[in-house]
């Protein structure tokens, strides 16, 4: 695929993250998948991708994704991104505080065939748990 199909792909995966659709979302990872940067408890390949946004969906039933750069060549795409939403589930063992939160993460998606293969990312879990009045 090219680089334009790769950043086509990383940008209708956000577009599925924004709207809640967690099938839109895993149809972006490859079956197998490897995540380099799994979430606390998250199971592995495309499942655990699945998983992990259900859980963030659940916890933060607003939650939004707005990139803020981008950065591509034929294989992967890297984009930095801010995440908000409002604690209005359960998150993490955490009962809902209502409180709103904003973090900033990066994601590294290496490309085959049009779905990510290998994911890399960082998201400011501690901002997360701070706001949450966790940390």
């Amino acid at each position: 695929m090219s680089r334009e199909d790769n950043i086509s792909a990383q940008e209708a995966l956000g577009a599925a993250v924004n709207a809640h659709d967690l099938d839109g979302i895993a149809s972006h990872f490859a079956e197998d998948v490897i995540d380099h940067d799994p979430a606390p408890d998250q199971g592995g390949g495309r499942a655990g991708i699945r998983d992990f946004w259900s859980a963030m969906l659940t916890g933060f039933p607003d939650a939004a994704i707005e990139p803020a750069t981008l950065v591509a060549d034929d294989e992967n795409v890297v984009v930095a991104y801010t995440f908000t939403g409002t604690h209005d589930g359960e998150f993490q063992g955490l009962e809902p505080t209502g409180r709103r939160i904003e973090v900033r993460g990066v994601q590294i998606g290496r490309f085959e065939d049009g779905v990510i293969a290998e994911r890399w990312g960082s998201s400011d879990e501690l901002g997360i748990m701070k706001q949450l009045g966790a940390a």
